[in-house]
């Protein structure tokens, strides 16, 4: 019974992983550049209804950083597959931890983590890796990072978490042990 529930669980992060990468990589020139939407960022989301989905998306995200950057795509190099994957591991645990702070139900204060930490952290690792890490830069790629975060995160994510909260069997599959 242990290996069923193991391979279940194991699934079930693959799934998660397999779509921030998808999602990632259908519109690589949004997800990857001084400037990215990335859609597949409104799945950061799925880190409120359980700890599967961390794993699920801090491995989607090396995954999607790792095919970026074979396909050319990914300026910020090979740096972005250990720093961005970091960085949505944080973002994800901050998010679980403040999932509980609810408005109307919807979690509004677990979807800004990916928004702040992405700013913060790939602002930098831009802005190191295209201007050597010249502080003068540093603001406007995070700001840009930022703003890029805010509609996938904020605006995506409340779409999902409502979504997550009106399907039982989503929510079973995230939140089982």
């Amino acid at each position: 019974m242990k290996t069923i529930s193991s391979l279940h669980t194991l699934t079930q992060i693959g799934l998660i992983a397999a779509l921030y990468a998808v999602l990632t990589l259908c519109l690589p020139m949004a997800s990857f550049g001084s400037i990215q939407i990335r859609f597949s960022e409104a799945l950061t989301v799925l880190a409120v209804f359980g700890r599967k989905p961390i794993l699920g998306l801090t491995l989607g995200c090396a995954l999607a950083n790792a095919i970026g950057l074979s396909l050319g795509m990914n300026i910020a190099g090979a740096w972005d597959i250990a720093v961005g994957s970091a960085a949505t591991l944080v973002a994800a645990l901050l998010s679980y931890a403040t999932r509980r702070v609810t408005f109307k139900g919807l979690p509004l204060l677990a979807v800004w983590p990916p928004v702040l930490i992405n700013a913060v952290v790939i602002g930098g690792e831009l802005n190191l890796v295209l201007c050597g890490g010249a502080w003068k830069s540093y603001p406007l790629f995070a700001l840009q990072i930022g703003l890029g975060q805010l509609i996938p995160c904020v605006v995506g994510g409340c779409v999902v978490a409502k979504a997550v909260q009106k399907s039982k069997s989503v929510q079973k599959m995230l939140m089982h042990r």
